[in-house]
């Protein structure tokens, strides 16, 4: 369903990614998993339309995307889930949520919409009348969620949904990822727990540096990878096991 080809991206004069390749197939969950810095979140990005590659190819469902608006590939059926959520924290939860539907025109498919997200988030039904931003960060993040999933999205990306989110929150989240996924969404996730995220992915790349350095299934990347290592980073990998550097 989605391919990246050899992408390279930079911002200003810093490069950030040197050759990023990876897929998703229709119906997979997909994991990215890397150190902070890694160049994780700007993968995305790229994808999303968010930041043009200075290099390289996206292909969607045999067609080539590379570098369209973020409105137009909302319109080919990928929606993210930014990292900092980018809820409209003046609107209320359901002028939020009719932004999220803003590509389609038909009334009664909104109505039918909104209702189905309602009964996925029941906390937003309550809220539906509140300005976002005085919801807690985890109302937030379901916004956010049900906001991405208005527009019909064949392809979710999720970047760092756990983000920021309390341990039982966190649970929350990763248990609705793996409700849609189950339910036959193709999903993209970047995640800061990356424990969490191999937990539930069906691959993984493993990024460092603005390269793929591992690729596999979870089981795979954990039998030939210091994943733990390549996360955290080598430095603070070893002084949280108390080794010296």
């Amino acid at each position: 369903m989605l391919e990246l080809r050899d992408i390279h991206a930079r911002y200003g004069a810093v490069r950030v990614l040197h050759g990023i390749s990876l897929d998703v197939e229709q119906g997979e969950l997909v994991a990215i998993v890397g150190a902070n810095g890694a160049g994780k979140s700007t993968t995305l990005s790229t994808v999303a339309g968010v930041v043009k590659p200075s290099a390289g190819e996206i292909v969607f469902k045999g067609e080539a995307i590379t570098g369209q608006a973020p409105e137009a590939i909302v319109r080919k059926g990928i929606a993210m889930v930014p990292e900092n959520r980018d809820i409209f924290s003046a609107l209320t939860v359901e002028q939020n949520l009719r932004l999220g539907a803003y590509i389609r025109g038909d009334r009664a498919e909104y109505l039918d919409d909104l209702a189905q997200m309602f009964d996925l988030f029941p906390i937003l039904a309550e809220r539906r009348s509140q300005a976002a931003g005085t919801m807690s960060g985890g109302e937030q993040q379901q916004l956010a969620i049900a906001r991405a999933l208005m527009s019909h999205p064949q392809l979710l990306i999720f970047d760092e949904p756990s983000l920021g989110l309390s341990p039982k929150l966190v649970e929350q989240v990763f248990a609705l990822v793996q409700k849609l996924h189950k339910e036959g969404m193709t999903i993209l996730l970047v995640e800061q727990n990356v424990a969490q995220a191999l937990n539930i992915a069906d691959r993984a790349y493993l990024i460092r540096m603005g390269k793929v350095e591992a690729e596999g299934t979870p089981q795979e990347l954990r039998r030939t990878v210091d994943v733990e290592s390549a996360y955290l980073g080598a430095a603070t990998a070893q002084a949280a096991s108390g080794g010296e550097l």
